[in-house]
């Protein structure tokens, strides 16, 4: 393999881990992103912040399509879609609902997921200490937290998904579940122990400290936006950027939800949504977490960050022009309350966000080289994983482009699925 120069256009948590998997392999790299690494526009900054193997449910399964008429009308449930913008996703979710209607590529999305999740945790765990930050990684299990044994009956096939593809949990009822996690509302009485699951302590300093270690291992960062792609001779040359353009033979886009118009430029027809997440984070005393917490009926991450209790969830479907609905952060404030008893009631918003999930319909991301530009490697679409699979999705790129086989099969992920 001779070494390349590479842009790679987006420093979130995918970008950056793609940097630093290809400056190991001897690469020139430039980060070329508009903003600070880390920084508030990248949906790495604000997500759950769960490392979690056991991500491996995607979205559509069978039946949804059947509780389409209910998001569409109720306007507190776990994912909206906005009316007006139902036009322009209408492709979407129509192969939206065709990728869950069949159980066994359900089981073929949920194994492909699996292969970039299943050792996220320790992977991480290797990045946060090379890049001098091992305290941003803790592993001390994932809890979802169920009502009652009816509820966790519901999701059967979930969970069915998860053992089949490796994902252990321990059962905790009663004085045990209690103990573990004493701010629990009562009404919760059963709990799913994920003891390989991990989680981050500050996604957007865990990634502006992953930055910093590529730059001090060689890389550039360029301040700018990328725009599209110079081609000669049929392969590319260049990438067009704010102020002119910046030479490479290599370039991997993962831009996040400005993917889809970067590869439609080099020639590739994606189908990318934004799944609007929202999150708020508590200010005053928190509730003591000794791992973080997923109440089964609200589906929102709660996680004790370094800057207070951090509730993350909702899925909200609109244009990405729309503004924020701050009702969104309000429902998971409500939802907060009734999870943890104590909670104060009055004034705990300390900050809120609202980012976009780059999110395919099937759930699964696009990882491998373009269809139609020789050159050009996609990265991006991870949905609801985007910061677990990064390691993982770095790798398969830099052995794509080393000429490597890689030790993940990169079929699921190619862009020509669409």
């Amino acid at each position: 393999m001779s070494a390349r120069s590479v842009c790679v256009i987006g420093a979130g948590i995918v970008g950056v881990t793609a940097a630093l998997a290809l400056l190991r392999d001897g690469h020139r790299v430039t980060l070329v992103e508009p903003g600070d690494p880390g920084g508030e526009q990248a949906a790495s900054f604000g997500n759950g912040a769960w490392l979690s193997p056991g991500s491996v449910v995607p979205m559509s399964l069978p039946g949804t399509w059947k509780q389409v008429p209910g998001y569409l009308l109720d306007p507190e449930g776990p994912l909206v879609i906005r009316w007006r913008a139902l036009p322009r996703l209408a492709p979407w979710l129509f192969r939206f609902l065709r990728a869950g209607r069949r159980i066994e590529r359900v089981e073929a999305t949920a194994r492909a997921l699996s292969a970039l999740l299943r050792d996220a945790p320790a992977r991480h765990h290797r990045l946060a200490e090379a890049a001098g930050v091992p305290e941003l990684v803790r592993q001390q299990g994932l809890l979802v937290a169920y009502t009652d044994r009816a509820a966790f009956a519901r999701d059967a096939l979930a969970w069915r998904l998860r053992r089949d593809n490796g994902v252990a949990w321990t059962e905790i009822e009663g004085e045990a579940l209690r103990a573990l996690v004493p701010a629990l509302d009562p009404r919760y009485t059963l709990g799913l122990h994920l003891s390989a699951g991990a989680h981050c302590l500050d996604p957007g300093a865990y990634v502006a400290a992953l930055a910093r270690h590529a730059v001090s291992s060689g890389a550039q960062v360029l301040r700018s936006r990328a725009h599209g792609f110079v081609v000669r001779g049929g392969r590319l040359v260049a990438v067009r950027c704010d102020g002119g353009e910046q030479p490479c033979e290599v370039a991997v886009i993962a831009a996040g939800i400005a993917s889809a118009a970067l590869a439609h430029e080099g020639g590739d027809a994606v189908l990318l949504a934004s799944e609007r997440g929202y999150h708020v984070m508590l200010a005053g005393p928190a509730p003591a977490l000794a791992l973080p917490v997923m109440p089964a009926d609200g589906k929102m991450a709660m996680t004790l960050t370094r800057g207070g209790l951090r509730v993350a969830g909702q899925v909200e479907l609109a244009a990405v022009g729309d503004p924020p609905d701050w009702r969104r952060a309000d429902i998971l404030l409500g939802h907060a309350r009734r999870v943890f008893a104590g909670l104060p009631q009055g004034g705990a918003i300390a900050s809120r966000w609202m980012g976009h999930r780059p999110s395919t319909p099937d759930s699964l991301p696009v990882i491998g080289p373009s269809a139609a530009l020789p050159g050009l490697m996609h990265a991006f679409g991870h949905g609801h994983v985007g910061l677990a699979a990064a390691p993982a999705t770095a790798e398969l790129v830099a052995d794509q482009i080393a000429g490597r086989t890689p030790a993940i099969d990169p079929r699921p992920y190619r862009v020509d699925r669409f």
